[in-house]
């Protein structure tokens, strides 16, 4: 069982003035704790879960280039982008750009979109859920050719484009591994099975059966159910002192036991590297046996 560390707050105790430098301290005790993973959201404003929309929030992938400066080993990802919150030309460019700056560590994480709040409030078109999607698998068709030698038009059904010219070209091969994020059985996971290398899917009482769906849209694009690397999200909080730490344990073995690849999410108080580098020890250490 491999793992992922989400960074999804940054109001931190010391404030703006510090967060650069601390945010780099964490990045790198996570890399060397043996996280496989380091993620951040793609929002602008606060999500209501985690706190108010005045919390204090980073724009994704300069956060992304700014952790594969301070880190060597882990992948980098959003968990994960909107796919109407950005033309995929500019998407495809700025994954493409951190997977070459990473040496090869980037991750496409992509999903349709949601939150209405922070589009409208900063003035995005908010598009209805079937043109979400419709965005979704133009930005993943897009994309994919944006990552393959050649410069050919590409028409899809809201986006155009006259030359794909995209230099220097990724450094992963054949191209960024491509995470779509979302459970919806009839078109996010379909999309997964057809353009995806992973799906990143919730810990929730209905995994297995979302699971099962997947393997049935594998089946019908005749594509190997074991070449998708599923990931959930699950929080990495193993208690204040340590206290929670079986019980993380034992629901990460249930999770392998699904079939699940890799488990990523938020750990508590980040910012207090400490708990990173406990976590390596007493969690990551035993998972990789999984």
């Amino acid at each position: 069982m491999r793992l992922g560390l989400q960074i999804p707050d940054f109001t931190w105790p010391n404030g703006p003035t510090a967060l650069g430098r601390e945010l780099a301290t964490v990045a790198r005790s996570a890399d060397e704790a043996g996280f496989d993973y380091l993620a951040v959201m793609d929002h602008f404003f606060q999500i209501s879960v985690v706190g108010p929309a005045e919390n204090d929030m980073l724009e994704a992938y300069t956060t992304l280039g700014f952790l594969a400066a301070h880190t060597e080993r882990a992948k980098l990802l959003t968990v994960v982008t909107g796919a109407f919150y950005r033309h995929p030309g500019l998407l495809a460019k700025a994954v493409t750009t951190l997977d070459v700056l990473s040496g090869g560590r980037a991750i496409l994480g992509v999903g349709a979109g949601w939150n209405e709040e922070e589009a409208k409030g900063l003035g995005f078109e908010y598009p209805s859920t079937k043109e979400r999607f419709e965005l979704l698998e133009d930005a993943l068709q897009y994309c994919l050719r944006m990552w393959e030698d050649t410069e050919e038009p590409f028409t899809g059904k809201h986006v155009r484009a006259e030359r794909m010219l995209n230099v220097p070209q990724a450094l992963s091969r054949p191209h960024p591994p491509i995470m779509i994020g979302g459970g919806g059985e009839k078109k996010t996971l379909r999309f997964v099975a057809k353009y995806a290398q992973a799906c990143n899917l919730f810990n929730t009482p209905d995994l297995e059966h979302k699971l099962d769906v997947l393997r049935e849209h594998c089946e019908r694009e005749g594509r190997a159910y074991e070449e998708i690397t599923k990931t959930v999200y699950q929080p990495m909080d193993t208690g204040e002192d340590g206290e929670k730490t079986d019980e993380l344990l034992t629901e990460l073995q249930r999770l392998s036991g699904l079939g699940v690849d890799a488990a990523l999410g938020y750990m508590p108080r980040v910012h207090d590297t400490s708990r990173i580098e406990r976590f390596g020890k007493e969690v990551i250490a035993v998972a990789a046996g999984f």
